[in-house]
């Protein structure tokens, strides 16, 4: 067994390397994200995010991220986490269905300026896909964090940020590390206007 681990360990400690190394070719995209981010809250907007499974907990790492801090000390800023909402949900899925689940909140919570950051690793998640087209409708900003070739999710949002990949847990990895290259960013933005 401790050679398994050790030979599992090298493995993915590479795997994730590779992963990591190909998000170097993401700056323009995250500087766009942090700054479309940073702007709306600057202007009196708020965040949401979403995703589903591993993702949702991404969703809500990010915006917990903003609603308590990052590594400095701020002040809290709106942000919220469309998966955390367990009467929203269960009422969505049960009376419309589980495609609908964040295109609803969206549209119950959205407003024009406002931000929505989705996370898919397949990029085909129906309801991250709607969730996009709602946004857009309703004139958000929009970021996703993609994984693969993006699915039927790519081309739809202002910030694309696609980690390549074929394992859900490096595309996930990947989306850990530029959610946090982000907050960074927008915490800098966000200490230098208060």
């Amino acid at each position: 067994m401790k050679e398994r681990a050790r030979q599992v360990v090298t493995t993915n400690i590479a795997d994730a390397q590779a992963v990591l190394q190909q998000l170097a070719g993401l700056e323009a995209q995250v500087e766009a994200a942090s700054a479309i981010i940073a702007e709306a809250f600057l202007s009196g907007h708020k965040l949401l995010a979403c995703g589903n499974g591993g993702s949702a907990a991404d969703a809500s790492h990010l915006t917990t991220e903003f609603v308590a801090r990052f590594d400095r000390e701020r002040r809290g800023y709106p942000a919220i986490s469309l998966a955390s909402h367990g009467g929203d949900l269960t009422a969505i899925g049960n009376d419309y269905s589980f495609a609908d689940l964040f295109a609803r909140q969206v549209q119950a919570y959205g407003s024009p300026d406002d931000v929505l950051a989705v996370f898919t690793t397949s990029g085909n998640s129906e309801n991250i896909f709607r969730a996009l087209v709602a946004a857009k409708q309703l004139k958000l900003k929009t970021i996703a964090f993609l994984g693969r070739d993006g699915g039927e999710c790519a081309g739809l949002a202002d910030v694309e940020l696609s980690v390549g990949g074929k394992l859900t847990a490096r595309i996930q990895e990947g989306h850990k590390f530029l959610l946090h290259t982000i907050c960074e960013l927008v915490d800098e933005q966000l200490l230098a206007a208060e």
